[in-house]
C-alpha cells in the first residue's frame, strides 16, 4: 500500500505541525493577557500627561514652543511601529499597507518622507521600498520599556527641531478587542491645537475660572520637558497597543491553523480508510479469483 504509506506520512507531518500551532496558541494567549495589562497600565499615563500638557499650554498660550508652531510642510517624518516576528495573521500586512497609502499621498504632493522604524517587520519593509530610515530599534522583547525608545524617538524630535522634518506621525495597530485590531495614524507634531483637541468644552470653561499651577522650575522650562515626555509617552503607548494586538492576532492565527490542520487530518484519514478498504477489497477479489481458477 504505497498510497496508504504516503498518506500516513502526511497525517503524521500535519499532526506534528498541529502540536506546534497549539503550543504557540497557548503561549500567545498567556502573553496576550500580560500585554493587555501593560497596555491598560500605559493608557492612564498617556491620557493624564496629555491633559497636563493641554492645561499648561492653555495657561501659557503666549509661549510658542517649536513643537506647537505650524509651518509649511516640506518633509514629513513617520514612526512606524510593527512586530519583530510574523505568524500573526494580517496584522503587519494591514498596517504596512496603511503606511504605504499614506506615504504615496505625501509623495504625490512632492513631499519626501523620513522614517523611524520600531520592530523588524517595519525595518525590512522600509529597506525593501528604499525609504530613508533615520533611526531603528527592534527586539524590545515582551516587556518593552520607555527607556528603550527614548534614543530612537529623540532622533526624530531633533530632526523636527532642526527643521529637517516639518511634521511627525506615528503609525501603529490600536487594540479594539481580541478579534479586531485597527491600524491608526496619529499626528504627533506639530501640536497647534493641543488644548482644544484634548479638553472638552466643560473642561475649557473650568480652566478659565481655575488658577494656574505652581511651577518649579518656571513654566516655560517645564513645558519644554513635558512636551518631549508627552511625545515619548504617546510612542510608548503605541508600542504597548501594538504588542497587545500582536499577541491577540497570533493567538487567533494559531487557533485557525490548528483547526485547519484538524480538518485536513480528518480528510486524509477518510482518504486513507478508503484507500485501505479498496486495497483489502482488491486482495479478497484476487484470492477468490485464484480459488475459482483452481
Amino acid at each position: 500500500m504505497a498510497i496508504g504509506k504516503e498518506i500516513r506520512k502526511q497525517i503524521k507531518s500535519i499532526q506534528n505541525t498541529q502540536k506546534i500551532t497549539r503550543a504557540m496558541e497557548m503561549v500567545a494567549a498567556s502573553k496576550m493577557r500580560r500585554a493587555q495589562e501593560r497596555m491598560q497600565a500605559a493608557r492612564p499615563y498617556a491620557y493624564k500627561i496629555r491633559n497636563v500638557v493641554s492645561h499648561l499650554h492653555y495657561a501659557h498660550s503666549e509661549y510658542k514652543h517649536p513643537f506647537v508652531i505650524e509651518r509649511e510642510t516640506k518633509r514629513t517624518g513617520m514612526i512606524l511601529v510593527t512586530s519583530d516576528r510574523g505568524l500573526c495573521g494580517g496584522l503587519n500586512t494591514n498596517l504596512l499597507r496603511t503606511a504605504l497609502v499614506e506615504m504615496k499621498a505625501w509623495h504625490d504632493k512632492k513631499i519626501d518622507i523620513d522614517l523611524c522604524t520600531i520592530g523588524s517587520k517595519g525595518f525590512m519593509f522600509s529597506k525593501r521600498i528604499g525609504a530613508n530610515i533615520l533611526s531603528h530599534v527592534a527586539h524590545l522583547g515582551d516587556n518593552p520599556r520607555i527607556e528603550d525608545l527614548i534614543g530612537t524617538v529623540k532622533v526624530m524630535l531633533d530632526a523636527y527641531i532642526e527643521g529637517k522634518i516639518d511634521r511627525l506621525y506615528v503609525i501603529y495597530n490600536r487594540f479594539v478587542n481580541t478579534m479586531s485590531q485597527q491600524p491608526v495614524i496619529e499626528q504627533l507634531l506639530p501640536l497647534p491645537e493641543i488644548a482644544a483637541a484634548t479638553a472638552t468644552e466643560t473642561e475649557t470653561d473650568g480652566l478659565k475660572h481655575h488658577w494656574d499651577y505652581i511651577y518649579e522650575p518656571d513654566a516655560h522650562e517645564l513645558l519644554d520637558d513635558l512636551l518631549t515626555r508627552y511625545i515619548e509617552s504617546q510612542v510608548y503607548h503605541g508600542v504597548s497597543e501594538n504588542q497587545a494586538c500582536e499577541q491577540s492576532a497570533r493567538m487567533v492565527a494559531m487557533k485557525s491553523a490548528s483547526d485547519n490542520a484538524g480538518t485536513l487530518i480528518d480528510e486524509l484519514k477518510l482518504k486513507y480508510n478508503k484507500a485501505r478498504q479498496a486495497a483489502i477489497t482488491q486482495e479478497i477479489s484476487e484470492i477468490v479469483g485464484g480459488a475459482a481458477a483452481v
